[in-house]
């Protein structure tokens, strides 16, 4: 419970500030700021609710539970996993203190606005009433109500108008020992000073007794016994969640749109020889090159001539929207299904810069952590089906996008050269579909080759 400067523990607090300044101070607006937070400090248990994650997502589903009732923790830790109908979403504390309440099992539904745990807080200051995620916010907020007093304040008080991560407890501790808290080494995240840091600097407790928090490292994927297919014996319902939830919602979408279909074959041959020199260098640089940051590239450049491809359209006004933006985006196979990221600005990105975002997207796929934000804003879709198998397919568009190109797999055939002589040819297919709205037939046929002469005369790319 806060105090109020006429208690005992105030008039205490009255002394020695009153030594350490030197100075006047009105404690009669310090004594305002303190019992301002009385009744918050009351009831030490807060819920911490399931805040805004974006794109107009109200309910998530609980993926992973990283602490339990009982558990201590401080700001910024990992609470738990959420996953929304797009991306997995880790949920960190803006508290410290001990949980005390669970309100989901695994795989339950939680709305947002609503809690998701229950924290009875370390300390009756150590709790802010919002606590923001931002680490140098919540330092400028802690900062000593005595700043408010009128009058220089005294030199123990001066780190309290520096950045310094730390709880009002930890500075009072620093101020009561005169404590320059710029001077003391943090050992929590985020570059936080604990109050072991403090102990441990006055050499009130061993050295090393405060081990420093552990860095984010990537976890070893461990591999997992193949299961072996059963058949099943009766029929269950499962309810769908996660990526299968926004599947059925995208095509019930997409097969609004009135599609079609065109089909064309790129040779290859050029193009590998050209990723085969280069990948040695781009790996060099912490970069795999693959066949699809060219195929985003020889799109956006086409783009640049057709830019309706690039457009959404708006059918209650009637109208095409160009987006300026060439966000690709680029449809992955990962252990939670099907998703679709995409590259920002492809237009302004080199080749090498594409190739570095979608390494990112796909290791962040894999794992399960893309971004809310990974997947906004879409301008155009690009599939690679060739990685699993097949030639021609006839990909759905992601409304509100109006084109999406699928690519097969590359197939060794025989061609006729220069001569009329019979050479191996590397071949691939691509099927586009088009919103037949906006899109006709001449426009698709145009753009598709215009990209074909790109990936076909990769030397291209350099006089762009």
């Amino acid at each position: 419970m806060a105090f109020c400067l006429r208690s005992h523990s105030g008039l205490i607090f009255r002394r020695i500030l009153s030594q350490k300044c030197g100075k006047p101070i009105d404690f009669h607006r310090i004594q305002q700021l303190r019992c301002l937070s009385t009744t918050f400090q009351l009831n030490k248990v807060v819920s911490f609710n399931l805040s805004d994650i974006g794109e107009g997502i109200r309910e998530v589903s609980v993926k992973e539970w990283f602490i339990k009732v009982g558990d201590t923790v401080e700001q910024f830790d990992n609470l738990c996993e959420v996953q929304s109908d797009k991306a997995s979403v880790t949920i960190t504390s803006r508290y410290d203190g001990k949980i005390v309440k669970i309100y989901h099992k695994i795989d339950d539904i939680a709305l947002v606005g609503q809690p998701l745990v229950d924290i009875d807080v370390a300390d009756d200051d150590e709790a802010p009433k919002k606590a923001e995620d931002d680490p140098e916010k919540y330092s400028d907020s802690s900062s000593s109500d005595e700043e408010e007093a009128k009058g220089t304040p005294c030199p123990a008080a001066e780190d309290a108008r520096k950045k310094v991560l730390t709880t009002p407890a930890v500075r009072r501790l620093a101020m009561e020992n005169k404590l320059d808290l710029t001077k003391v080494k943090p050992t929590g995240r985020f570059g936080r000073i604990l109050k072991g840091d403090v102990l441990e600097h006055l050499n009130l407790i061993p050295a090393g007794t405060v081990k420093p928090h552990p860095t984010l490292l990537q976890t070893q994927t461990q591999q997992t016994p193949v299961a072996v297919p059963r058949a099943v014996t009766e029929d269950r319902v499962e309810v769908l969640k996660g990526v299968r939830k926004v599947m059925l919602k995208s095509m019930t979408e997409a097969l609004k749109i009135p599609h079609f279909a065109y089909s064309d074959e790129i040779n290859m041959s050029k193009l590998m020889a050209v990723r085969e020199e280069l990948k040695g260098d781009a790996l060099e640089r912490g970069v795999k090159l693959t066949y699809m940051p060219f195929f985003i590239k020889a799109a956006s450049r086409a783009l640049l001539k057709y830019p309706i491809l690039n457009s959404s359209l708006d059918e209650a006004n009637e109208s095409v929207i160009y987006k300026a933006a060439h966000n690709i985006s680029v449809a992955m196979d990962t252990p939670q299904g099907l998703v679709v990221p995409n590259v920002k600005h492809c237009e302004q990105k080199s080749l090498l810069d594409i190739a570095r975002v979608l390494n990112e997207l796909q290791e962040r796929g894999q794992k399960g952590t893309l971004r809310p934000e990974d997947f906004t804003d879409g301008t155009f879709s690009l599939s690679n089906i060739g990685i699993i198998g097949g030639t021609y397919t006839h990909p759905c568009i992601m409304s509100p996008q109006v084109a999406i190109g699928a690519m097969g797999r590359t197939k060794v055939v025989p061609r006729f050269g220069d001569n009329d002589q019979i050479i191996k040819a590397f071949v691939m297919s691509v099927s586009w579909s088009a919103d037949h709205r906006v899109i006709d037939g001449v426009t698709m046929a145009s753009f598709s080759n215009l990209w074909k002469k790109y990936l076909e005369n990769p030397n291209l790319f350099l006089l762009d």
